[in-house]
């Protein structure tokens, strides 16, 4: 006697997006479906990416020159290890604890589902707002959100009136649930350093080595002073601090040849509150020191200042916030650690922010045996049962 919008979910999870061949088709064949049923309005989009589409379903408001609200999640989800799984990643199993597992279950099936479900039961029950709500249905987000953010610079995008938008969160293992009101930028810096070649057995002068250990001495200083001040205050969120991880080390040819060059690349995720161009002067400071022929490559480099205003003056948050109280909700708000869509439709003008009314729920999003409790599903249709009314029918 399964909850028929639980057997929906479990339907949803079990199509597969996964990269690197995400079945969209069969989404969007599945969302038609659920727009279908509901009674909204359904359209296939050209992101303006070749092959990468998007789904957009429209609840017209009553005054439809309002500004509109914006619902958005993605459809992809990342690549799984099946032997690291305790449960077939594709199948939604239901243990019986009613932990639902799959890929996607947290990231972010279960924001769409959410969605459709407090959608069919507000149409269900006759209600109308006064302003038009769309669902936005997104492509490749997974792996780097190119179809939202060139979608996010088009004129059919514009042609929306977007003011406010929702879009992921983070599951959180505490009783708060999170709400994000900005992201950190990503960059990835690519250190090449060139220095003198020679023979293994040597005392060589001005390696690419010593201008590399120089490098990696600053990066990962930098990382131990920020990790330090977030295990000081880690009710700020990591989103508020910056992390540098070195992810890849090139060079040499052979065991007994002192290289020419040498590179590292560096992971770093930047607050939005940090002066990004002092930031990078401090890098480049950092090669000058580090000696003669040290040059950076910025293999990304991300410029996400935006953030919403989380206070009283700003009525969309007011709006929601009152909502989630109704629904005995209790807010934190944080940086988003990683990157959504929402970075695209914030630089767009949109209010975003992310939520995804998980608590009491362990973070598994990219991490195996990937699940979400059934009564942790259902709790949040009654959350977005509150907010969504509340976003639709604000006139100010």
């Amino acid at each position: 006697m399964e909850d028929q919008s639980v057997h929906r979910f479990r339907e949803y999870l079990r199509i597969n997006t996964m990269h690197p061949t995400p079945d969209y088709d069969a989404a969007l064949q599945f969302l038609k479906q659920q727009a279908t049923e509901i009674g909204l309005d359904f359209k296939i989009l050209d992101s303006g990416v070749t092959g990468k589409p998007l789904g957009l379903m429209t609840w017209k408001g009553q005054q439809p020159e309002l500004k509109s609200v914006l619902l958005t999640s993605h459809m992809d989800v990342v690549p799984v290890f099946p032997e690291k799984w305790t449960h077939e990643p594709f199948s939604a199993d239901k243990d019986e604890k009613g932990n639902i597992y799959a890929r996607g279950a947290q990231d972010m099936k279960c924001v769409t589902s959410w969605y459709l479900e407090a959608i069919r039961n507000l149409k269900a029950q006759g209600k109308t707002f006064a302003r038009t709500i769309y669902l936005l249905f997104t492509s490749e987000e997974e792996i780097g959100s190119k179809p939202a953010q060139v979608f996010s610079t088009s004129k059919q995008f514009q042609d929306l009136n977007i003011e406010f938008g929702l879009d992921e969160g983070i599951a959180n293992p505490g009783e708060k649930m999170r709400v994000f009101y900005g992201e950190r930028s990503i960059w990835w810096i690519k250190v090449l350093c060139k220095g003198s070649p020679g023979h293994g057995l040597a005392f060589i002068e001005n390696t690419a080595a010593k201008k590399l250990q120089y490098i990696m001495n600053k990066f990962l200083g930098l990382r131990d002073e920020q990790e330090k001040k977030f295990k000081e205050d880690p009710s700020k969120g990591l989103g508020a601090f910056t992390t540098v991880n070195m992810t890849m080390l090139e060079g040499g040819v052979q065991p007994n040849v002192v290289p020419a060059e040498l590179s590292a690349t560096f992971d770093v995720r930047i607050p939005p509150t940090t002066d990004f161009s002092a930031f990078k002067e401090k890098v480049l400071q950092w090669c000058k020191e580090a000696g003669p022929d040290v040059s950076i490559e910025m293999l990304h480099e991300g410029q996400m200042t935006e953030m919403v205003d989380v206070s009283d003056a700003n009525p969309w948050f007011v709006a929601f916030k009152k909502a989630c109280e109704r629904a005995n909700v209790d807010l934190e708000t944080e940086i988003f650690p990683g990157g959504t869509d929402s970075r695209h439709f914030r630089k767009a003008g949109v209010n975003m922010l992310g939520f995804s009314p998980m608590n009491n729920t362990p973070i598994l999003l990219h991490d195996n045996d990937e699940f979400l409790n059934e009564k942790v599903f259902l709790r949040g249709i009654k959350i977005y049962e509150e907010i969504i009314p509340a976003l639709a029918d604000l006139v100010f």
